[in-house]
Protein backbone atom coordinates (compact mmCIF):
# COMPACT_ATOMS: atom_id res chain seq x y z
CA UNK A 1 0.00 0.00 0.00
CA UNK A 2 1.20 2.99 -0.92
CA UNK A 3 0.48 6.67 0.67
CA UNK A 4 1.59 10.26 0.54
CA UNK A 5 3.58 11.26 3.74
CA UNK A 6 3.35 15.13 4.09
CA UNK A 7 6.21 14.88 5.94
CA UNK A 8 8.59 14.75 3.19
CA UNK A 9 5.92 15.45 0.64
CA UNK A 10 6.38 11.97 -0.63
CA UNK A 11 4.62 8.67 -1.95
CA UNK A 12 5.94 6.33 0.54
CA UNK A 13 4.80 2.35 0.85
CA UNK A 14 3.03 1.79 4.30
CA UNK A 15 4.08 -0.74 7.04
CA UNK A 16 3.24 -0.78 10.25
CA UNK A 17 5.39 -1.35 13.36
CA UNK A 18 3.20 -4.07 14.07
CA UNK A 19 2.55 -6.65 10.97
CA UNK A 20 -1.14 -6.97 11.93
CA UNK A 21 -2.36 -3.56 13.80
CA UNK A 22 -2.33 -0.24 12.53
CA UNK A 23 -2.33 2.23 15.11
CA UNK A 24 -4.07 5.71 13.66
CA UNK A 25 -5.01 9.22 15.54
CA UNK A 26 -7.16 11.48 14.15
CA UNK A 27 -7.42 15.21 15.42
CA UNK A 28 -11.38 15.33 16.25
CA UNK A 29 -13.38 18.78 16.49
CA UNK A 30 -13.60 21.19 18.62
CA UNK A 31 -16.81 21.37 20.43
CA UNK A 32 -18.30 24.43 20.61
CA UNK A 33 -20.52 25.16 17.51
CA UNK A 34 -21.73 22.43 14.52
CA UNK A 35 -19.61 21.10 12.41
CA UNK A 36 -19.72 22.14 8.61
CA UNK A 37 -19.64 20.13 5.61
CA UNK A 38 -15.40 21.32 5.02
CA UNK A 39 -14.89 20.34 9.16
CA UNK A 40 -16.48 16.70 7.68
CA UNK A 41 -14.48 16.15 5.09
CA UNK A 42 -11.45 15.32 7.67
CA UNK A 43 -13.13 12.60 8.84
CA UNK A 44 -14.84 11.07 5.71
CA UNK A 45 -11.14 11.05 4.35
CA UNK A 46 -9.61 9.34 7.69
CA UNK A 47 -12.45 6.67 7.35
CA UNK A 48 -11.50 5.89 3.68
CA UNK A 49 -8.34 5.52 5.15
CA UNK A 50 -9.16 3.47 7.95
CA UNK A 51 -11.31 1.25 5.39
CA UNK A 52 -8.21 0.71 2.77
CA UNK A 53 -6.26 -0.64 5.72
CA UNK A 54 -8.91 -3.12 6.68
CA UNK A 55 -8.86 -3.82 3.04
CA UNK A 56 -5.62 -4.75 3.05
CA UNK A 57 -5.94 -6.98 6.14
CA UNK A 58 -4.90 -4.71 9.02
CA UNK A 59 -6.97 -4.01 11.88
CA UNK A 60 -7.36 -0.55 12.64
CA UNK A 61 -7.17 0.99 16.46
CA UNK A 62 -8.78 4.49 15.84
CA UNK A 63 -8.82 7.75 17.86
CA UNK A 64 -10.38 10.60 17.39
CA UNK A 65 -10.17 13.46 20.05
CA UNK A 66 -12.74 15.57 21.32
CA UNK A 67 -11.33 19.34 22.07
CA UNK A 68 -13.75 20.59 24.85
CA UNK A 69 -10.95 22.91 26.15
CA UNK A 70 -8.08 24.75 25.39
CA UNK A 71 -9.09 26.16 21.69
CA UNK A 72 -8.39 29.67 22.22
CA UNK A 73 -10.34 32.15 19.56
CA UNK A 74 -8.43 32.20 16.38
CA UNK A 75 -5.35 29.84 17.43
CA UNK A 76 -4.22 32.71 19.26
CA UNK A 77 -1.78 31.93 22.55
CA UNK A 78 -3.56 34.56 24.46
CA UNK A 79 -7.42 35.23 24.98
CA UNK A 80 -10.75 33.27 25.11
CA UNK A 81 -11.26 29.83 24.74
CA UNK A 82 -13.89 28.44 22.35
CA UNK A 83 -16.53 26.96 24.21
CA UNK A 84 -16.51 29.89 26.61
CA UNK A 85 -17.54 31.85 24.07
CA UNK A 86 -20.12 29.57 22.87
CA UNK A 87 -21.12 29.37 26.63
CA UNK A 88 -21.84 33.21 27.12
CA UNK A 89 -23.36 33.21 23.56
CA UNK A 90 -25.94 30.93 24.19
CA UNK A 91 -26.50 31.53 28.24
CA UNK A 92 -25.80 27.91 28.74
CA UNK A 93 -22.53 26.12 30.57
CA UNK A 94 -19.66 25.00 28.94
CA UNK A 95 -20.36 21.07 29.67
CA UNK A 96 -24.03 21.55 28.04
CA UNK A 97 -22.26 23.35 24.71
CA UNK A 98 -19.35 20.80 24.98
CA UNK A 99 -21.87 17.81 25.18
CA UNK A 100 -24.38 19.04 22.51
CA UNK A 101 -21.77 19.61 19.84
CA UNK A 102 -20.21 16.58 20.78
CA UNK A 103 -23.11 14.88 20.20
CA UNK A 104 -24.37 16.20 16.75
CA UNK A 105 -20.81 15.18 15.53
CA UNK A 106 -21.75 11.85 16.23
CA UNK A 107 -24.93 12.50 14.32
CA UNK A 108 -23.27 13.50 11.87
CA UNK A 109 -20.57 11.11 11.49
CA UNK A 110 -23.28 8.24 11.85
CA UNK A 111 -25.41 10.25 8.96
CA UNK A 112 -22.11 9.96 6.70
CA UNK A 113 -21.29 6.42 7.62
CA UNK A 114 -18.27 7.07 8.95
CA UNK A 115 -16.77 3.96 11.15
CA UNK A 116 -16.99 4.86 14.72
CA UNK A 117 -13.75 5.21 16.52
CA UNK A 118 -12.53 2.96 19.18
CA UNK A 119 -11.68 5.91 21.43
CA UNK A 120 -13.11 9.55 21.41
CA UNK A 121 -11.04 10.75 24.23
CA UNK A 122 -12.37 14.25 25.44
CA UNK A 123 -9.69 16.34 26.50
CA UNK A 124 -10.71 17.27 29.94
CA UNK A 125 -10.61 14.28 31.34
CA UNK A 126 -6.56 14.24 30.64
CA UNK A 127 -5.50 17.32 32.19
CA UNK A 128 -3.70 15.42 34.98
CA UNK A 129 -1.55 14.23 32.27
CA UNK A 130 -1.33 17.98 30.08
CA UNK A 131 0.27 18.87 33.47
CA UNK A 132 2.34 15.68 34.01
CA UNK A 133 3.88 15.84 30.45
CA UNK A 134 4.13 19.70 30.62
CA UNK A 135 6.43 19.01 33.26
CA UNK A 136 8.66 16.68 32.16
CA UNK A 137 9.64 19.30 29.16
CA UNK A 138 10.65 21.51 31.58
CA UNK A 139 12.70 19.01 33.59
CA UNK A 140 14.25 18.77 30.31
CA UNK A 141 15.06 22.33 29.75
CA UNK A 142 12.29 22.55 26.50
CA UNK A 143 10.72 25.60 28.13
CA UNK A 144 10.10 28.74 29.75
CA UNK A 145 7.64 30.47 32.16
CA UNK A 146 6.16 33.92 31.33
CA UNK A 147 3.23 35.76 32.83
CA UNK A 148 0.83 34.28 30.23
CA UNK A 149 1.79 30.75 30.78
CA UNK A 150 4.23 27.95 29.97
CA UNK A 151 5.76 28.29 26.62
CA UNK A 152 7.90 25.67 24.46
CA UNK A 153 11.04 26.99 23.33
CA UNK A 154 11.39 26.33 19.90
CA UNK A 155 14.95 27.44 19.75
CA UNK A 156 15.81 24.27 20.95
CA UNK A 157 14.36 22.24 18.54
CA UNK A 158 16.41 22.48 15.57
CA UNK A 159 14.11 20.69 13.66
CA UNK A 160 11.36 22.38 14.29
CA UNK A 161 9.07 23.07 11.69
CA UNK A 162 9.58 20.19 8.97
CA UNK A 163 6.51 18.96 8.75
CA UNK A 164 5.27 22.25 7.26
CA UNK A 165 8.54 22.81 5.20
CA UNK A 166 9.45 25.77 6.82
CA UNK A 167 12.54 27.86 8.14
CA UNK A 168 11.61 28.49 11.73
CA UNK A 169 13.95 31.29 11.77
CA UNK A 170 12.22 32.91 8.45
CA UNK A 171 8.46 31.98 7.13
CA UNK A 172 7.08 31.06 10.38
CA UNK A 173 8.29 34.01 12.25
CA UNK A 174 5.09 35.84 10.32
CA UNK A 175 3.10 32.91 11.08
CA UNK A 176 1.46 34.70 13.85
CA UNK A 177 0.42 38.29 14.30
CA UNK A 178 -0.49 38.03 17.87
CA UNK A 179 1.90 40.14 20.69
CA UNK A 180 2.53 37.56 23.69
CA UNK A 181 4.48 39.96 26.09
CA UNK A 182 8.12 38.00 27.52
CA UNK A 183 7.45 35.00 24.52
CA UNK A 184 10.88 34.48 23.01
CA UNK A 185 10.08 33.89 19.17
CA UNK A 186 6.57 34.17 18.03
CA UNK A 187 6.96 30.47 16.63
CA UNK A 188 7.05 29.63 20.46
CA UNK A 189 3.72 28.68 21.50
CA UNK A 190 1.75 27.94 24.96
CA UNK A 191 1.59 24.39 27.20
CA UNK A 192 -0.29 25.91 29.68
CA UNK A 193 -2.66 29.10 29.36
CA UNK A 194 -2.10 30.87 33.00
CA UNK A 195 -5.38 32.66 34.23
CA UNK A 196 -5.03 36.84 33.28
CA UNK A 197 -4.99 38.71 37.15
CA UNK A 198 -8.45 38.72 38.28
CA UNK A 199 -9.80 36.85 35.94
CA UNK A 200 -11.25 33.65 36.80
CA UNK A 201 -11.89 31.33 34.04
CA UNK A 202 -14.90 29.20 33.47
CA UNK A 203 -12.70 26.00 32.84
CA UNK A 204 -9.44 26.00 35.35
CA UNK A 205 -7.10 24.00 36.69
CA UNK A 206 -4.42 24.28 39.56
CA UNK A 207 -0.76 23.98 38.03
CA UNK A 208 2.63 24.37 39.11
CA UNK A 209 2.28 27.40 36.90
CA UNK A 210 -0.86 28.42 37.98
CA UNK A 211 -4.80 28.51 37.90
CA UNK A 212 -5.00 27.87 33.89
CA UNK A 213 -5.68 25.73 31.32
CA UNK A 214 -3.63 23.54 29.04
CA UNK A 215 -2.55 24.64 25.29
CA UNK A 216 -4.27 23.03 22.87
CA UNK A 217 -1.76 21.49 20.90
CA UNK A 218 -0.64 19.92 24.41
CA UNK A 219 -3.79 17.86 23.70
CA UNK A 220 -3.20 15.70 21.02
CA UNK A 221 0.30 14.60 21.81
CA UNK A 222 -0.62 13.96 25.58
CA UNK A 223 -3.93 11.67 24.53
CA UNK A 224 -2.37 9.83 21.54
CA UNK A 225 -0.10 8.57 23.81
CA UNK A 226 -1.96 7.60 26.57
CA UNK A 227 -4.31 5.26 24.36
CA UNK A 228 -2.03 4.58 21.13
CA UNK A 229 1.46 4.60 22.86
CA UNK A 230 4.76 6.48 22.45
CA UNK A 231 4.83 5.85 18.41
CA UNK A 232 2.11 5.36 16.43
CA UNK A 233 1.62 4.76 12.65
CA UNK A 234 -0.90 7.30 11.38
CA UNK A 235 -1.54 11.04 12.30
CA UNK A 236 -3.99 12.64 9.88
CA UNK A 237 -6.08 16.16 10.47
CA UNK A 238 -7.49 18.60 7.83
CA UNK A 239 -4.03 20.07 5.64
CA UNK A 240 -4.83 23.61 8.08
CA UNK A 241 -2.99 21.76 10.77
CA UNK A 242 -0.14 20.80 8.93
CA UNK A 243 1.68 24.42 9.36
CA UNK A 244 1.05 24.66 12.94
CA UNK A 245 -0.57 22.18 15.05
CA UNK A 246 1.00 19.41 14.28
CA UNK A 247 4.28 20.79 13.57
CA UNK A 248 3.59 22.07 17.33
CA UNK A 249 2.46 18.45 18.49
CA UNK A 250 6.00 17.32 16.69
CA UNK A 251 8.16 18.94 18.50
CA UNK A 252 6.72 18.53 21.86
CA UNK A 253 6.20 14.86 22.08
CA UNK A 254 9.71 14.45 20.67
CA UNK A 255 11.57 16.52 22.99
CA UNK A 256 8.78 14.72 25.66
CA UNK A 257 10.07 11.09 24.39
CA UNK A 258 14.04 12.36 23.98
CA UNK A 259 14.62 8.98 22.25
CA UNK A 260 15.72 10.36 18.69
CA UNK A 261 13.06 8.46 16.78
CA UNK A 262 10.67 10.15 14.33
CA UNK A 263 7.18 10.33 16.88
CA UNK A 264 5.20 9.51 13.79
CA UNK A 265 6.33 8.22 10.50
CA UNK A 266 3.59 9.06 8.65
CA UNK A 267 1.30 12.22 8.58
CA UNK A 268 -1.52 12.59 6.30
CA UNK A 269 -4.06 15.15 5.20
CA UNK A 270 -6.90 16.75 3.40
CA UNK A 271 -7.22 19.16 1.20
CA UNK A 272 -9.70 21.89 1.82
CA UNK A 273 -13.44 22.02 0.74
CA UNK A 274 -14.07 25.57 -1.23
CA UNK A 275 -17.24 27.57 -1.47
CA UNK A 276 -16.48 30.22 -3.90
CA UNK A 277 -12.96 31.49 -3.95
CA UNK A 278 -12.46 30.68 0.02
CA UNK A 279 -11.66 27.67 1.84
CA UNK A 280 -14.88 26.60 3.85
CA UNK A 281 -14.78 27.77 7.75
CA UNK A 282 -17.57 29.02 10.35
CA UNK A 283 -15.61 32.05 11.19
CA UNK A 284 -16.65 33.65 7.37
CA UNK A 285 -20.15 32.68 7.87
CA UNK A 286 -20.53 30.60 4.89
CA UNK A 287 -20.56 27.07 6.89
CA UNK A 288 -23.26 24.60 5.80
CA UNK A 289 -24.00 21.37 8.01
CA UNK A 290 -24.94 18.16 6.91
CA UNK A 291 -28.56 18.62 8.70
CA UNK A 292 -29.18 21.93 6.34
CA UNK A 293 -28.19 19.59 3.43
CA UNK A 294 -30.66 16.88 4.30
CA UNK A 295 -33.29 19.56 4.97
CA UNK A 296 -32.78 20.87 1.11
CA UNK A 297 -33.43 17.33 0.19
CA UNK A 298 -29.56 15.94 0.00
CA UNK A 299 -29.16 12.56 0.80
CA UNK A 300 -25.78 12.57 3.09
CA UNK A 301 -24.16 10.00 1.18
CA UNK A 302 -24.92 12.54 -2.05
CA UNK A 303 -22.48 14.30 0.28
CA UNK A 304 -19.95 11.71 1.06
CA UNK A 305 -19.98 10.76 -3.11
CA UNK A 306 -19.30 14.03 -4.06
CA UNK A 307 -16.18 14.08 -1.67
CA UNK A 308 -15.13 10.46 -2.79
CA UNK A 309 -15.60 11.97 -6.66
CA UNK A 310 -12.35 14.05 -5.36
CA UNK A 311 -8.99 12.82 -4.45
CA UNK A 312 -8.41 13.59 -0.61
CA UNK A 313 -5.23 15.66 -1.56
CA UNK A 314 -7.30 17.87 -4.24
CA UNK A 315 -9.50 20.81 -3.40
CA UNK A 316 -12.55 20.32 -4.00
CA UNK A 317 -15.10 23.18 -5.19
CA UNK A 318 -18.82 22.76 -3.21
CA UNK A 319 -21.54 23.82 -5.34
CA UNK A 320 -25.12 22.92 -5.33
CA UNK A 321 -24.98 21.90 -8.95
CA UNK A 322 -21.59 19.86 -7.83
CA UNK A 323 -23.94 17.97 -5.30
CA UNK A 324 -27.15 17.68 -7.37
CA UNK A 325 -24.58 15.62 -9.44
CA UNK A 326 -23.13 13.35 -6.97
CA UNK A 327 -27.07 13.13 -5.87
CA UNK A 328 -28.12 12.22 -9.10
CA UNK A 329 -25.13 9.64 -9.82
CA UNK A 330 -26.02 7.99 -6.05
CA UNK A 331 -30.02 7.57 -7.03
CA UNK A 332 -28.92 5.96 -10.23
CA UNK A 333 -26.51 3.85 -8.69
CA UNK A 334 -28.64 2.88 -5.93
CA UNK A 335 -31.36 1.73 -8.91
CA UNK A 336 -28.78 -0.11 -10.25
CA UNK A 337 -27.87 -1.91 -7.38
CA UNK A 338 -31.11 -3.26 -5.75
CA UNK A 339 -32.06 -4.61 -9.43
CA UNK A 340 -29.08 -7.25 -7.94
CA UNK A 341 -29.44 -9.92 -5.71
CA UNK A 342 -28.13 -9.71 -2.27
CA UNK A 343 -24.63 -7.90 -1.56
CA UNK A 344 -22.01 -10.42 -0.04
CA UNK A 345 -20.68 -9.36 3.59
CA UNK A 346 -16.90 -8.19 2.19
CA UNK A 347 -14.48 -6.19 4.26
CA UNK A 348 -10.92 -7.30 2.65
CA UNK A 349 -9.33 -8.18 -0.28
CA UNK A 350 -8.69 -11.47 0.63
CA UNK A 351 -12.41 -12.51 0.97
CA UNK A 352 -13.27 -10.85 -2.28
CA UNK A 353 -10.46 -13.05 -4.08
CA UNK A 354 -11.35 -16.02 -2.37
CA UNK A 355 -15.30 -15.21 -3.65
CA UNK A 356 -14.30 -14.55 -7.37
CA UNK A 357 -15.23 -17.30 -9.23
CA UNK A 358 -14.13 -15.92 -13.07
CA UNK A 359 -11.44 -14.25 -14.14
CA UNK A 360 -12.85 -11.10 -15.67
CA UNK A 361 -14.52 -10.35 -12.03
CA UNK A 362 -11.09 -10.75 -10.36
CA UNK A 363 -9.53 -8.36 -12.68
CA UNK A 364 -11.89 -5.84 -11.75
CA UNK A 365 -10.88 -6.47 -7.82
CA UNK A 366 -7.61 -6.30 -8.53
CA UNK A 367 -8.56 -2.63 -10.47
CA UNK A 368 -9.95 -1.44 -7.36
CA UNK A 369 -7.33 -3.35 -5.02
CA UNK A 370 -4.42 -1.21 -7.05
CA UNK A 371 -6.77 2.02 -7.02
CA UNK A 372 -7.55 2.21 -3.37
CA UNK A 373 -4.17 1.12 -2.30
CA UNK A 374 -2.24 4.26 -4.45
CA UNK A 375 -2.80 6.61 -1.69
CA UNK A 376 -6.86 6.24 -1.23
CA UNK A 377 -7.41 6.85 -5.42
CA UNK A 378 -11.40 7.07 -4.83
CA UNK A 379 -12.29 8.49 -8.09
CA UNK A 380 -10.83 5.45 -9.54
CA UNK A 381 -12.26 3.33 -7.84
CA UNK A 382 -15.77 4.74 -8.50
CA UNK A 383 -14.89 4.57 -12.23
CA UNK A 384 -14.15 0.97 -11.96
CA UNK A 385 -17.36 0.55 -10.02
CA UNK A 386 -19.78 2.44 -12.70
CA UNK A 387 -17.78 0.56 -15.36
CA UNK A 388 -18.31 -2.89 -13.75
CA UNK A 389 -22.36 -2.20 -14.06
CA UNK A 390 -22.79 -1.77 -17.74
CA UNK A 391 -21.16 -5.74 -17.92
CA UNK A 392 -23.76 -8.20 -16.68
CA UNK A 393 -20.86 -10.42 -17.54
CA UNK A 394 -19.09 -9.70 -14.33
CA UNK A 395 -19.96 -10.82 -10.43
CA UNK A 396 -21.60 -7.68 -10.28
CA UNK A 397 -23.04 -8.39 -6.55
CA UNK A 398 -19.29 -8.96 -5.74
CA UNK A 399 -17.67 -6.20 -7.29
CA UNK A 400 -20.21 -3.54 -5.61
CA UNK A 401 -19.60 -5.39 -2.35
CA UNK A 402 -16.07 -5.11 -2.66
CA UNK A 403 -16.20 -1.09 -3.46
CA UNK A 404 -18.38 0.03 -0.56
CA UNK A 405 -16.22 -1.99 1.54
CA UNK A 406 -13.38 0.55 0.52
CA UNK A 407 -15.62 3.81 -0.40
CA UNK A 408 -17.97 3.43 2.88
CA UNK A 409 -21.20 3.83 0.61
CA UNK A 410 -24.02 1.39 1.76
CA UNK A 411 -25.24 1.11 -2.06
CA UNK A 412 -26.93 -2.28 -0.83
CA UNK A 413 -28.86 -0.99 2.60
CA UNK A 414 -29.21 2.53 1.36
CA UNK A 415 -33.23 3.68 1.32
CA UNK A 416 -32.96 6.66 -0.93
CA UNK A 417 -35.61 9.00 -0.26
CA UNK A 418 -35.85 12.27 0.95
CA UNK A 419 -38.03 14.94 3.39
CA UNK A 420 -40.55 14.95 0.74
CA UNK A 421 -41.24 10.87 0.79
CA UNK A 422 -42.17 11.27 4.32
CA UNK A 423 -45.04 12.02 6.66
CA UNK A 424 -43.99 15.22 7.51
CA UNK A 425 -47.21 15.59 9.67
CA UNK A 426 -46.67 12.45 11.29
CA UNK A 427 -42.99 13.58 12.00
CA UNK A 428 -43.63 16.61 13.70
CA UNK A 429 -45.76 14.97 16.04
CA UNK A 430 -43.52 12.33 17.02
CA UNK A 431 -41.03 15.11 17.29
CA UNK A 432 -43.44 16.67 19.48
CA UNK A 433 -44.20 13.98 21.41
CA UNK A 434 -40.14 13.11 22.10
CA UNK A 435 -39.67 16.86 23.52
CA UNK A 436 -43.26 16.40 25.72
CA UNK A 437 -41.51 12.97 27.16
CA UNK A 438 -38.06 14.83 27.75
CA UNK A 439 -39.58 17.98 29.42
CA UNK A 440 -41.65 15.49 32.21
CA UNK A 441 -38.68 13.47 32.26
CA UNK A 442 -40.17 10.23 30.48
CA UNK A 443 -37.15 8.78 29.16
CA UNK A 444 -37.78 5.67 28.51
CA UNK A 445 -40.71 7.41 26.18
CA UNK A 446 -38.57 9.44 24.61
CA UNK A 447 -36.19 6.85 23.36
CA UNK A 448 -39.43 4.60 22.51
CA UNK A 449 -40.21 7.51 19.92
CA UNK A 450 -36.94 8.17 18.60
CA UNK A 451 -36.69 4.64 17.52
CA UNK A 452 -39.89 5.05 16.11
CA UNK A 453 -38.34 7.68 14.05
CA UNK A 454 -35.36 5.63 13.12
CA UNK A 455 -37.52 3.17 12.09
CA UNK A 456 -38.93 5.89 9.55
CA UNK A 457 -35.75 6.94 8.23
CA UNK A 458 -35.47 9.87 10.11
CA UNK A 459 -32.85 11.33 12.56
CA UNK A 460 -33.34 13.75 15.11
CA UNK A 461 -30.43 16.43 16.83
CA UNK A 462 -31.16 18.45 19.70
CA UNK A 463 -29.99 22.02 19.49
CA UNK A 464 -29.99 25.10 21.61
CA UNK A 465 -32.87 26.32 19.26
CA UNK A 466 -34.75 22.99 19.60
CA UNK A 467 -34.86 19.95 18.01
CA UNK A 468 -34.45 19.16 14.04
CA UNK A 469 -34.73 16.52 12.15
CA UNK A 470 -33.59 14.76 8.92
CA UNK A 471 -33.95 12.26 6.39
CA UNK A 472 -30.99 9.66 6.03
Amino acid sequence: MKLYNSLGRRIETFAPADDSLVRLYSCGPTVYSYAHIGNLRAYTFADTLRRALRWKGWQVEHVINITDVGHAVAEAELGDDKLEVAADRERRTVEEIAETYTQAFFADLAALNILPAQHYPRATHYVPEMIAFAERLAERGFTYEIPSGLYFDTSKDPGYGALGLVDASGQLEGARVEQVPGRRAKTDFALWRAETPGQIRAMRWNSPWGWGAPGWHLECSVMSMELLGAHFDIHTGGVDHRQLHHVNEIAQSEAYLGDGKPWVPLWMHNEFLRLGEAKMAKSAGKALTISELADQGYHPQAFRLFLLGGHYRTQLDFTLPALDSAQATLRNLVRRVNALGPLPEITTAEQAYDAAGDDATRAVLVQIDEAIGTDLNTPRVLAVLQDSLRDPALNQELIVAASCAVLGLPLGDLDFTSTADVDTTAVDKLVAEREAARAAKDFARADAVRDELTKLGVQVTDTPDGPIWARV
